[in-house]
């Protein structure tokens, strides 16, 4: 019996189609992003959670090959911006234009209206342009002028920042980064797989051969999936068990002076991780979400949302560090 066929069992309100088009993305993009199973992993529960991600990468690391191939697989319109100091609020929004024909403005739309958008080395952009994104990400609209435009229900922006070179870069506020569903870090492949992204790359320059035809999801069967995901079973135990960890990141800052942790994650944090770990599930044919679906996503969800301090940083202390000691200390139902 497949994973799909047991899971139609569990759960007979989970069309057998919807999961088949996820797995069956899922497992072409595995074949295209070689080495990067977590962010194809994390791009879909993004898409199912109706979040946004921030990655972080050295460059060459199929950030963005991962999110274009992601687009062609949905039903929906892609942008890529390059941010650079330089860039203005309106190049992202869009922009009054002046028609003299008719002596009317008319408002020419920016690539922040697409639908999957790839904000590629977003800490190089000011603060001004940061805010803009900012508003449409936390609240789906965008403001030029006196008029606000509203967003599709359909939007997904993946950030990325070069942890490399931080010369002349504006570091993200907090708020800001509270804003992403997850913080994604990836990382070098391993040897044998940079000898099938080579392979790969030379097959794709090969115009002998013939492109594949891929499965594209619709605004329906998004919609229809994010809805499955309230649908999961979680018990009492387990969802206990996620609120005691994000409380947890909390308790480290409360009155220590010489805590390694400033500010821990907010409600917003404990949001995110129901959201991703019932996406963690879903994508698995599972119909109840476990504690370990929340231990697989917990560090992309809260590595973020951990504010260190001082004493963390000379220390050499990562925020990651953190979520290990966590869930050593927090008892697993």
């Amino acid at each position: 019996m497949s994973r799909f066929e047991s899971f139609e069992i569990w759960n007979k309100k989970v069309p057998m189609s919807a999961i088949e088009k996820f797995s069956r993305v899922s497992d072409d993009l595995q074949q295209t992003i070689i080495g990067q199973r977590s962010l194809v992993q994390r791009l879909l529960i993004a898409l199912l959670a109706d979040g946004h991600l921030l990655v972080e990468g050295a460059p060459g690391l199929a950030k963005t090959r991962a999110i274009k191939e992601l687009a062609q697989r949905v039903d929906g319109s892609y942008k890529r911006i390059q941010f650079t100091p330089d860039l203005l609020p309106a190049d992202i929004t869009g922009t009054e234009i002046y028609l003299p024909a008719s002596g009317e403005f008319k408002f020419q739309a920016g690539p922040l209206f697409s639908q999957i958008i790839l904000a590629d080395e977003i800490n190089r952009a000011p603060a001004k342009v940061q805010s803009a994104l900012l508003e449409a990400m936390a609240e789906r609209q965008i403001s030029v002028g006196q008029n606000t435009h509203q967003l599709d229900g359909l939007f997904l922006v993946m950030a990325t920042q070069n942890p490399i070179e931080q010369e002349g870069t504006y570091p993200l506020p907090e708020a800001q980064l509270d804003r992403f569903l997850m913080h994604v870090k990836v990382d070098y492949p391993a040897a044998e797989q940079e000898r099938e992204i080579l392979r790969l790359v030379r097959s794709e320059r090969d115009v002998s051969v013939e492109s594949a035809t891929v499965e594209t999801l619709t605004a329906d069967d998004l919609l229809d999936a994010r809805g499955q995901l309230a649908t999961l079973y979680m018990s009492d135990a387990v969802e206990d068990y996620l609120i005691r960890l994000v409380t947890a990141t909390r308790a480290l800052a409360d009155g220590n002076p010489t805590a390694l942790v400033s500010f821990g994650a907010s409600p917003r944090g404990t949001i995110a991780l129901d959201a991703c770990a019932r996406a963690h599930a879903w994508l698995a044919a599972q119909d109840y979400v476990s504690p370990a679906d929340i231990q697989a996503v917990v560090h992309d969800v809260l590595r973020h949302r951990i504010l260190l301090s001082y004493q963390a940083e000379a220390d050499g202390v990562s925020a990651d560090q953190i979520i290990d000691q966590l869930l050593s200390e927090v008892a697993v139902p």
